[in-house]
C-alpha cells in the first residue's frame, strides 16, 4: 500500500514548482470576473445591455468604408472572444431589438456584414459612460485587495483612464 501525501495550500503558496504562475492565473481570472460582473450589473440595470452585446455593438461601431473596415462574422467573433455560433446568436438577438442589421458584400456575395443601426449607436453613447464609470469602480475596489493591485496597476499602465 502506497501512501499519498499532499501538499497543504500553505506549502503551494509558498513554492511548489508553478504555484506562481497558477495565483497570477487565478489573480487575472478574480479581476476580470469582478470587473465584467460590475459592468453587467450596471449595464443591465441602466440600459437593458449585456457586457458581450455592448462589446459588440462597440467593436461594430468602429467599422468604417476603406479597406478592411468592415467585419465578418468570425472576426467580430474573435474581437469579442466568442464563439462563431454564440456571436451568430448575440447577432440576431441585437438585429430583432433593431441596433444592427445585417447585409451582403457587396464584392463577395458569401459574405454578410452587420453594421450598427442609428438607434444602436444612441444606446452605445448612453451606455458608454454607464460602463466606463462601471469599469472605473471595479478596477478601483480591485485595487484595494492586495492580490489584485498590481494587476490593476498593470491595466492602468495599458490603457490610462480618462
Amino acid at each position: 500500500m502506497t501512501q499519498q501525501t499532499h501538499a497543504t495550500p500553505q506549502a503551494v503558496a509558498e513554492g511548489a514548482p508553478g504555484s506562481g504562475l497558477a495565483q497570477g492565473w487565478c489573480a487575472l481570472s478574480a479581476l476580470h470576473s469582478r470587473i465584467e460582473s460590475h459592468i453587467e450589473r450596471a449595464l443591465q440595470a441602466q440600459h437593458d445591455l449585456s457586457v458581450r452585446e455592448f462589446s459588440v455593438i462597440n467593436v461594430l461601431s468602429e467599422q468604417h468604408s476603406g479597406p478592411g473596415g468592415h467585419l465578418r462574422m468570425h472576426q467580430v467573433a474573435d474581437a469579442v472572444v466568442l464563439s462563431q455560433s454564440a456571436t451568430t446568436r448575440l447577432v440576431t438577438r441585437l438585429e430583432d431589438r433593431g441596433l444592427l442589421e445585417r447585409y451582403l458584400c457587396p464584392d463577395d456575395r458569401r459574405g454578410i456584414y452587420t453594421n450598427v443601426t442609428p438607434d444602436g449607436l444612441t444606446l452605445l453613447a448612453e451606455a458608454r459612460p454607464t460602463h466606463d464609470t462601471a469599469l472605473r469602480e471595479a478596477l478601483q475596489d480591485a485595487a484595494q485587495r492586495p492580490e489584485l493591485a498590481p494587476l490593476v496597476t498593470a491595466v492602468e499602465t495599458l490603457a490610462p483612464l480618462e
